[in-house]
Parts: C-alpha cells; sequence; structure tokens
C-alpha cells in the first residue's frame, strides 16, 4: 500500500508506546484513525494528540482478549468510517518468570493478549479489508519471536506464535491471489512502558523485582516508539514480509542465523554471570546487618567503664566497722540488748 491518503487505519494497544506512535505517524499520511486500548486514560490522550493534528478519528475502549468485542468494533469501524484498510494489532503485554515458578494464570493472561488478541483481530478485521481494493494487515511480534531468552517463555511463545500465524497467513494470501498482505514486525529494545507494567516472579535465576526489570530494561531500549512507528509505516509502503526494528533487532537476527542454536549456549553462559553478579551485590547489599549486629561486640569498653564504679566497692571498706567491733568487745553491757529486740519483735508481730 504505498499511497495511504484517505485509507482507514485501526490501531491496538493505542494508549502509549509503539501503538499511539503508529496511529500519530499513519495520521500524519492522511489515514482516518480508529484506535482503541484498554487504558482509557491514555486512549484520550491520544485521541487529543490525533484531534490537534486534524485528523479523522474514532475511540474505543477494548479488550482484546475479548472476541465479540474485537468483532464489535471491526464492525463499527466500517460503519462509522466507510470501510477499514489496515489493522496493526499491536496490543501486548510481558512476563518474566521460570517455567518451573510460572504461574498457569499469568501464562494464560500473557497469551490471551499477545497471542490470541492478535487472531481475534486478524480474523475480525479480514473480511472487512478484502471489500477494499487493498488491505494489509501488521502484527507485532518481537525478536522474542527470533531467539529465546531464559525467563522468557511465556513471552516467546506468544511472539513465535505471532510469527508463524503471520507467515503462513502472508503464504495463503499469496496463493488465493488476495488484495490483502500482511507483515510480522520484529521490534528489538523499544523505549516504551511494556517493562513497568510487565509481570515479574522473582526466583533465585531471576533475582529482580519488577522495578528492577523495569529499570534494566529502559537502560537496553535504544529505539524510540516514533522510530519504530516510521519503520512499521515504511513496511506497509513496501508491502514487507518482515520488518526488524533497531540495530540490536538486526544484530539478533544475524546471530541467529550464524547461530541456529549455538545462540542458546552463549545466552546460558551469559545469563549465568549476569546472575551472579547480582546475587553477589545483593549479598554484598545485605551484609551491613551482620555489622550491625556486630555493634554490641564494640560496646565492651562501655560495659567496663559501668564496671568502674563496681570497683568502687568503697562500701567494702566501709567493712570498717570491724572497727566499730571494737566496741563489741565490751559485750558486758551489751547482753540486756537481745531482750530489748525481742521485745520490739514481739510488738510488730501484733
Amino acid at each position: 500500500m504505498k499511497e495511504l491518503t484517505n485509507t482507514v487505519a485501526a490501531v491496538t494497544g493505542a494508549a502509549s508506546g509503539i501503538g499511539q506512535a503508529v496511529a500519530i505517524g499513519l495520521a500524519r499520511e492522511g489515514c482516518h484513525v480508529a484506535v482503541s486500548d484498554i487504558n482509557e486514560t491514555g486512549l484520550q490522550d491520544t485521541v487529543k494528540i490525533l484531534e490537534s493534528m486534524g485528523a479523522v478519528v474514532t475511540a474505543q475502549k477494548l479488550d482484546v482478549t475479548d472476541r465479540s468485542a474485537m468483532e464489535a468494533w471491526a464492525a463499527k469501524i466500517a460503519a462509522e468510517l466507510g470501510g477499514i484498510n489496515i489493522i496493526v494489532n499491536n496490543a501486548g503485554v510481558g512476563l518474566s518468570a521460570t517455567v518451573e515458578d510460572m504461574s498457569y494464570e499469568d501464562f494464560e493472561w500473557l497469551m490471551d493478549i499477545n497471542f490470541w488478541g492478535v487472531v481475534y483481530g486478524t480474523k475480525a478485521f479480514l473480511p472487512y479489508l478484502q471489500k477494499e481494493k487493498e488491505g494489509h494487515i501488521v502484527n507485532i511480534s518481537s525478536v522474542a519471536g527470533i531467539v529465546s531468552a531464559p525467563t522468557g517463555s511465556a513471552y516467546c511463545a506468544a511472539k513465535f506464535a505471532v510469527r508463524g500465524f503471520t507467515e503462513s497467513l502472508r503464504q495463503e494470501l499469496e496463493i488465493g491471489g488476495s488484495n490483502v498482505s500482511c507483515t510480522t514486525i520484529h521490534p528489538g529494545g523499544i523505549k516504551t512502558n511494556i517493562a513497568k507494567t510487565s509481570r515479574v516472579t522473582e526466583s533465585e535465576m531471576l533475582p529482580m523485582d519488577q522495578e528492577e526489570m523495569a529499570d534494566d530494561f529502559s537502560k537496553l531500549a535504544l529505539t524510540t516508539p516514533e522510530g519504530a512507528a516510521k519503520v512499521i509505516i515504511e513496511g506497509i509502503q513496501k508491502n514487507k514480509r518482515r520488518v526488524l526494528i533497531g540495530n540490536d533487532a538486526r544484530v539478533i537476527d544475524i546471530v541467529q542465523r550464524i547461530l541456529p542454536t549455538a545462540y542458546q549456549r552463549l545466552v546460558s553462559t551469559g545469563m549465568k554471570f549476569t546472575f551472579r553478579n547480582r546475587k553477589s551485590k545483593s549479598q554484598s547489599v545485605a551484609s551491613p546487618a551482620p555489622v550491625t549486629a556486630v555493634v554490641p561486640s564494640v560496646a565492651p569498653p562501655t560495659q567496663e567503664k559501668a564496671k568502674a564504679p563496681v570497683k568502687a566497692k568503697a562500701p567494702a571498706k566501709a567493712k570498717t566497722p570491724a572497727k566499730a567491733s571494737e566496741p563489741v568487745k565490751a559485750s558486758a553491757p551489751a547482753k540486756p540488748e537481745p531482750k530489748k529486740s525481742e521485745s520490739k519483735v514481739e510488738a510488730s508481730a501484733e
């Protein structure tokens, strides 16, 4: 689709990141844009930007895991905007956990959005695209759909599935001589909120929480959403089968081609080193606790000082009442006094 002016494009996950940037980029190309997201606040921000550009825009709060809602949204766009030419299935989430520690609920949550959301979007919009002169389906996979990574089994499973699904669809459309085509997108690290909204299950292999994971991701993400959107739109116009976004994605693709299975050993070795470093750092950070426990052992000087007054058994010298024992030698007059004391004891007893 070389000419995008006055075409209609629908974008899921358009509240922020790649989805928002693609919607804005398509509007600049002259597209009428329909945007959706489950985040209604962010979605309204996107609408305001598009309206300020003078674009024709409609918006829908949408859960991509709801097949009926997806079908209803496609029908609504076709009715309101007179047809649909492009669907960009972008909505996605992240999950970091080992296979052993990952819950079924988290696994299903990710697959419902990242894979089934793409399937629902593709099948709901395809009939409308086929009615137009030209149509294009854009499905967002990832570099995690080219290579696998530890603690990313669910994410990789979904992204490999999106890749296989879209590449198969492309061949079917070609065989059938369809007016519709499709492209698989493989972004590398993009500066989006996906890491901040990801779910993380901590384990011995993954000794970090969600905040630390997001911080690490932000340091590695090199491409802006706007840069990614530009490449995606070029991919639509050039009818590319596969689009790699970012130098990191291109390097990963090359490594996988040269070392189709050996790359796994490289990843494992690198991750072992990373986890070992992180673990030792976390232990060194935790080590001050024992130091505080040792502080009481420094306290003995104060205890010795406390003992010093005890040594001041100057009262012990007050045992000089032994000198007062000299009057006791005058024991003859002292004998009557015990009787007086007895009489006093009896009085007190009463």
